[in-house]
């Protein structure tokens, strides 16, 4: 399949299932919960599984997660340090913080990516740097949150809840995959449809994400978007590249760094202030606008570029 091929069709999986969502809202408006929920612990953990079973583990994979761990630090550091520009306190200081830390490292658009651009290895390469997600969320990024909140107290019941949880299958497939991987227990050589999986699960989220859309005051936050863009399109791959460039990597690993170092922010930015009261009118907006830029601007960019890049 051409490059100009797999462009149309990721731009399909998304927009497609986002305007049906948004064609549904009314009928569907308690539906995204639960579709989430199902991807997350029927569809995900599938790919997880078979992706990295197949993998040939090699001592440099070390690297992915943390590089992962790493974007999210420089993000966060950098949101900060754009403070002064963007003049926001309090809540909203927080949530864009936490917007500019989380990007959209997963299936619906950083390993979707790595998988269109560099095969199944790259999704299963992709899926090693996300396994720097979970921990990052309940370690991080929700104690930062929890901390500006007064309605939420951290406890080790509520860790609990949220470590030993369904919707962490995902995280429960790749540990798997590693275990069978250091037993020595191979992949049946078996057709496993994992294009169609992929496909499907990245439409739910956007099916998902089409339901909740609201247009309402969509052009407001000029000042921290344009923060936001130069953030996530800018500052970080360049940092990505220069430091790409110093530390010699496998070719492969590299090129998967670099592709998620162009990711924009993560639906988890939004979730993190719905769940803590943080500024959620602030998260949404962001989120919306840094998608819609990147699909629009930078994506095309990136699948004309990234031979070049790669090299």
């Amino acid at each position: 399949m051409s490059i100009i091929s797999k462009f149309i069709i990721f731009q399909l999986v998304i927009l497609i299932p986002f305007v049906m969502g948004s064609l549904v809202q009314r009928q569907m408006a308690q539906a995204p919960q639960t579709l989430i929920r199902m991807n997350l612990i029927c569809l995900e953990p599938l790919i997880a599984l078979w992706s990295i079973w197949g993998l040939n583990l090699e001592s440099t994979y070390i690297a992915l997660p943390f590089s992962g761990f790493c974007l999210v630090l420089a993000g966060g550091a950098m949101g900060y340090l754009f403070m002064p520009f963007v003049r926001l306190h309090g809540k909203s200081r927080a949530t864009f913080i936490i917007s500019s830390s989380l990007a959209n490292h997963g299936f619906t658009m950083g390993g979707f990516l790595c998988y269109l651009f560099l095969g199944e290895r790259g999704l299963g390469l992709s899926l090693i740097f996300t396994s720097y997600f979970m921990p990052c969320i309940f370690l991080v990024v929700f104690p930062y949150a929890r901390s500006l909140s007064s309605e939420v107290r951290f406890s080790m019941k509520f860790l609990r809840e949220n470590i030993i949880n369904m919707q962490n299958m995902p995280l429960y497939a790749i540990m798997a995959a590693l275990c069978l991987q250091l037993l020595g227990i191979k992949r049946p050589s078996i057709f496993f449809p994992v294009d169609l999986i992929l496909l499907i699960s990245v439409s739910v989220y956007y099916f998902t994400l089409g339901i909740n859309f609201n247009v309402k005051n969509i052009f407001s936050c000029f000042r921290e978007n344009g923060a936001l863009i130069a953030i996530k399109f800018l500052f970080l791959p360049m940092m990505t590249l220069i430091t790409l460039k110093i530390i010699p990597l496998d070719n492969l690993v590299s090129q998967v760094i670099l592709i998620q170092s162009f990711m924009p922010t993560a639906i988890y930015s939004v979730v993190a202030p719905v769940l803590f009261n943080l500024d959620t009118r602030l998260a949404t907006n962001l989120f919306v606008i840094n998608t819609v830029v990147f699909i629009v601007f930078v994506l095309p960019v990136l699948f004309i570029f990234h031979g070049n890049l790669a090299g």
